[in-house]
């Protein structure tokens, strides 16, 4: 089982849903937690810390990525200069890889400093990301980790901030047998087939796994408080907040 979290923001967090999804961990002992990105409101260094005093705090493997949120967004020197300072203080590396008994995730780096929500991938990630997928072990489960989604919902959110070499990417990365992508920044929880969506032309899915806000106030639609588990078998579960019962409870198997 992998726990898939996004946008925590830390600095909007709510505690009681810190603290269930402290409880998911020990009952169920993911193999590893994904975050992707926006850890913290606006990027400053008591959320960055508190973040991280909450993952240590899990006791599990975890890979991060950064989201827009994660640099500086007042403070224009920092923001074009030093934009990952504080972030890398904290976590390190930009881009890592994490690989577990049944997963094998490679984390991306969508955020640029000149823009202020829109992901962007270059062509050099697109072949540094093909390699690391080259090496998985063919029977592991195979995603890659952005903060921006590759694909909305056209009707309220069009495409501004998909990246625009996103289909190239998954043309060659579909190629390496790539499950899926797991990905934030919406607030809002969905699974799209982009392998269906852009016609490309391979035997499998390669899912597009958006997740909801799995800890902030900053809530959006009218959803609750939300994160996504992938099981071993490829299964996609959503679970939601219950905020009579302070846990996290299941909804509905998704695929």
């Amino acid at each position: 089982m992998l726990l898939h979290l996004s946008d925590l923001h830390f600095g909007t967090e709510r505690d009681v849903c810190i603290e269930a999804i402290k409880q998911f961990c020990q009952q169920h002992r993911p193999e590893a937690v994904i975050v992707s990105g926006d850890l913290t409101q606006r990027a400053r260094f008591k959320q960055f810390y508190a973040c991280r005093q909450f993952l240590d705090a899990l006791d599990l493997p975890y890979l991060v990525v950064p989201g827009n949120h994660d640099i500086p967004l007042y403070h224009v020197w920092n923001r074009f200069f030093s934009p990952f300072v504080r972030y890398q203080a904290f976590f390190g590396r930009l881009e890592t890889t994490l690989e577990t008994e049944h997963f094998y995730i490679v984390g991306m780096n969508s955020i640029r400093r000149r823009y202020h929500t829109r992901g962007h991938i270059s062509l050099e990630q697109i072949h540094e990301a093909y390699e690391q997928l080259k090496k998985a072990p063919s029977h592991k489960i195979k995603l890659v980790v952005f903060h921006q989604p590759f694909y909305t919902f056209p009707n309220e959110h069009g495409d501004k901030d998909c990246p625009v070499l996103g289909k190239i990417a998954l043309e060659r990365w579909g190629e390496t047998g790539l499950f899926g992508l797991l990905h934030g920044h919406l607030h809002k929880v969905a699974v799209h087939d982009l392998n269906q969506i852009f016609q490309l032309g391979f035997d499998h899915q390669i899912l597009d796994i958006h997740a909801g806000t799995a800890t902030s106030n900053r809530l959006r639609f009218g959803f609750s408080n939300s994160f996504n588990v992938i099981l071993n078998d490829g299964t996609i579960e959503h679970y939601w907040f219950d905020e009579s019962l302070k846990i996290f409870v299941e909804s509905q198997t998704v695929v």
